[in-house]
């Protein structure tokens, strides 16, 4: 009887425990409910806030707590414990916070490619696993294979869908996720249609994920399916490049994220081309002459890979000689005591970006090999240029000082007349700092100041300190204004002056 007893009490106690269980584990489900609601909940608020425009408030989302929460959450919350919709909704929107919380890590930045593995090297938390933002968005798609995610997806650039002001909803998330698609594939930025020449420019997404969209038929079936105007499938489509820009509404840099033209290697598969013309002048009073030195020189470069670009220089080169101070654009005059012109030079030059830690440096190295007779002229023509190669190499950074300034480092090492027995060749290290300043988004003020010691074949140097202007006339097109005055040790004996007078042309896809 009693070994009945214990058996009983024994059930009960079990029975008890059970309970206790499923009601601990019905109290966690309800709470890690709750908590995921008010996931939803917040993310909602976070990007109702600071996303206006299509443009991220990056200041205002870094001045609150939200974020950080957020952030946490993600970092411990099991998403294998929900799934469907709510799983769907969850990972897209969980991807979005975490791009939103590198760039406030990192901020300011003006383009994402100047951070160090953004999304293939730098790690992220999700569900107490470390993850680059490429695997998460990869594992987001073996999950769900829905094409329509690229356009919800935001990689915090320009050239990315437009990021939207608010969080996915698990019982809204189909209709979401059409609407989205179909806002980015009826914005003429993103999906450009040339009706006049029968073109389609696709964004790199199309080409990235090719195999998210099927073949060309697959892929112009989904974008009619989900766009407002059928594109005809006899147009011939094309990739445009990808503008990494950042879309923050607080940057004003323009679409050329002006403060990176030179010193970044060119993005691969892009090409910029530089026709940057300099005319030098000096009167020389102990002599009564006017001196002229104008090159004009067109740089050329393609991006072989995003670290890696080559390209060309050619100089063409005007000196003019005149017996009485005539100004500096007398150089281009009639009348002139002596006067002399030739495509000087012609040479390959190679960019490249030896550490991705720092991408906003680079190494440019060039060799200018003559192709005219007689540059160094003799006493019945003036001199034009050296008549042996050239080696010209540059070594370019970039500093960011908030939004609107930055700072621009060169230290250049150049040896003239290489390979001449003569003692004519030089060896010189100029150094150049420039302070930016861009006062509208298409628009950049700088001031410059270099110093150029000449080490052989005797000791000189020279100084330059001026100011210019870059102006972005199109995406594709900016000009560029700068004037500088020059001395040297043979100025300051001869008490003579100099400046320069420049201007350029720059191109880029």
């Amino acid at each position: 009887m009693r070994l009945q007893d214990e058996r009983k009490a024994l059930l009960m106690k079990n029975r008890l425990i059970g309970l206790l269980i499923l009601l601990c584990a019905a109290l966690t489900e309800s709470t890690a409910q709750s908590d995921l609601s008010a996931f939803f909940a917040d993310a909602n608020t976070l990007l109702q806030t600071s996303v206006s425009a299509e443009k991220v408030d990056y200041t205002q989302m870094s001045s609150g707590e939200m974020l950080s929460s957020l952030i946490a959450f993600i970092e411990n919350f099991e998403y294998e414990t929900i799934s469907g919709q709510e799983q769907k909704a969850y990972l897209l929107n969980a991807y979005n916070i975490l791009v939103l919380g590198e760039v406030v890590e990192n901020y300011p930045v003006s383009n994402l490619l100047k951070v160090y593995g953004f999304f293939d090297q730098q790690n992220v938390i999700v569900a107490g696993e470390k993850v680059s933002l490429n695997a998460f968005e990869k594992d987001l798609f073996v999950k769900f294979p829905d094409a329509r995610l690229h356009f919800a997806l935001s990689c915090a650039a320009l050239s990315c869908p437009p990021i939207a002001p608010f969080a996915y909803q698990p019982d809204q998330l189909d209709e979401q996720l059409d609407v989205r698609t179909k806002l980015a594939l009826d914005d003429t930025e993103f999906l450009r249609v040339d009706e006049a020449q029968s073109k389609l420019g696709l964004s790199q997404i199309f080409n990235w994920y090719e195999s998210d969209f099927g073949n060309d038929s697959e892929l112009r079936t989904f974008i009619n399916t989900h766009r407002s105007t059928p594109v005809p499938d006899e147009y011939k489509k094309n990739y445009y490049p990808y503008d990494w820009t950042l879309n923050d509404a607080n940057l004003q840099v323009g679409n050329n994220a002006a403060r990176y033209v030179v010193s970044s290697t060119r993005p691969k598969g892009t090409v910029e081309a530089k026709w940057f013309n300099n005319l030098y002048s000096q009167q020389i009073p102990s002599t009564g002459r006017q001196e002229n030195y104008f090159t004009s020189l067109l740089g050329v470069l393609y991006g072989l890979t995003d670290r890696v670009n080559v390209g060309f220089d050619l100089r063409h080169r005007l000196v003019s000689f005149d017996a009485e101070p005539a100004g500096a654009f007398g150089a281009f005059s009639a009348g002139l005591l002596q006067s002399r012109n030739a495509l000087a030079t012609f040479g390959p030059k190679i960019r490249v970006a030896p550490n991705v830690k720092w991408p906003n440096m680079s190494i440019q190295s060039a060799i200018w090999f003559p192709i005219a007779d007689q540059l160094e002229g003799d006493g019945e023509v003036p001199w034009l240029d050296w008549s042996s190669p050239t080696w010209f190499t540059q070594l370019w950074n970039d500093f960011n000082i908030g939004a609107d300034w930055a700072f621009f480092l060169e230290l250049d090492i150049i040896w003239e007349d290489m390979g001449n027995a003569s003692e004519t060749n030089k060896f010189s290290t100029p150094l150049t700092g420039i302070v930016s300043y861009f006062p509208t988004p298409k628009s950049t003020l700088y001031t410059l100041a270099s110093i150029a010691p000449t080490w052989k074949p005797t000791a000189d140097y020279f100084a330059q300190a001026g100011l210019g202007a870059k102006y972005q006339v199109h995406r594709n097109f900016e000009v560029e204004l700068l004037y500088t005055y020059f001395t040297n040790q043979f100025l300051i004996d001869n008490q003579g002056r100099a400046s320069t007078f420049n201007i350029g042309f720059r191109y880029s896809n």
